[in-house]
């Protein structure tokens, strides 16, 4: 498995190899430093472990600083990656050429918080007639019977907040990667607000 901690920048468009103009989203690699590895002599199974954004001072108790090793400040988002396709050490700062040949990937991250939303606009209802006198319109209807069951089901679909949830696209093709400037292209839209954490990795149903 090859992933990395990136941030969202935005959307722009670009013109591809054959001049058609392409949607893209740019994300931004800041070093992602190993933090640890596990071994199959060890661990019983093999794993690197990644951490990103140092941790405020007043924040580390002495039990998370004794998760990093001495040189390494403590870190505000780690992640485990088993079975790390590249040679890696302790300490080392990835960027974005652990994608580098990558020709699909797959980006998770949370996605934008709508607020609290009705049925319509939360689940794509259809709503009532529009026309005068009507009295129904964006409603969520009938919710449950009144002798039996007497209760509203869990699951039923209601009005409730949207969105700030954890999202994850898949096969999104590379268009472009920037090794100097720590930038990574790819075609349609990824889940989150602008400067958000994204976790990208190399796309698990697509061929690379």
């Amino acid at each position: 498995m090859l992933g990395l901690y990136a941030r969202k920048v935005g959307m722009t468009q670009v013109f591809d190899d054959a001049g058609n103009l392409l949607p893209v989203t740019v994300m931004r690699f800041d070093p992602n430093v190993v933090i640890a590895k596990k071994t199959k002599e060890a661990d019983g199974y093999e794993s690197v472990i990644v951490g990103i954004n140092d941790e405020k001072k007043n924040r580390i108790t002495k039990s998370r600083a004794g998760q990093f090793p001495k040189d390494i400040p403590p870190k505000k988002r780690i992640r485990e990656l088993r079975d790390f396709e590249k040679d890696v050490t302790v300490g080392d700062a990835l960027g974005v050429e652990v994608l580098e040949g990558i020709r699909y990937v797959d980006v998770s991250g949370v996605s934008k918080g709508k607020g609290f939303q009705g049925v319509v606009k939360r689940y794509g209802f259809g709503g009532g007639r529009k026309t005068h006198g009507s009295k129904f319109h964006r409603e969520p209807g009938s919710t449950g019977q009144n002798t039996y069951p007497a209760k509203t089901f869990k699951n039923r679909k209601l009005p409730g907040r949207m969105g700030r949830e954890g999202v994850t696209v898949l096969s999104l093709r590379v268009v472009k990667t920037d090794s100097e400037k720590q930038l990574l292209m790819v075609k349609g839209a990824v889940p989150g607000i602008n400067k958000g954490l994204v976790f990208v990795r190399a796309a698990v149903k697509k061929g690379r």
